[in-house]
């Protein structure tokens, strides 16, 4: 009965490790291949949080098991991306639109032919 639960659990990790990955590849493949940089901007901010999650969530569950008790770590640093990536994400966005618009409002306006 034992070993069959050391199994699942093994499996459990090892599908969050894979499920994690892909999404960290897909927010790689993202930030490499788009042609924007408010789209460059929103595949990784939210497929690699995702994939820093589920590493992060196989990694708590791993320990946790291991170690008898909850492993608070992997929580600790969960929460910190998922705080911190959106809000920088955020800031990156403001700053190029606030970029954008001094570029506009210093080029000079368009001359009329008469």
């Amino acid at each position: 009965m034992e070993s069959a639960l050391v199994v699942l659990a093994d499996a459990v990790i090892a599908a969050l490790l894979v499920v994690g990955a892909a999404f960290a590849l897909i927010g790689s493949w993202a930030l490499a291949r788009l042609s924007d940089f408010y789209k460059r901007i929103h595949g990784p901010t939210k497929s690699t949080t995702l994939g820093v999650g589920g590493v992060l969530l196989a990694s708590a569950l791993h320990f946790s098991l291991r170690a008898g008790h909850p492993s608070l770590t992997e929580l600790l640093v969960t929460l910190f991306v998922f705080l911190t990536a959106p809000v920088s994400a955020h800031l990156l966005v403001k700053a190029a639109l606030a970029l954008e618009r001094r570029a506009r409002d210093s080029e000079p306006p368009p001359r009329r032919h008469r």
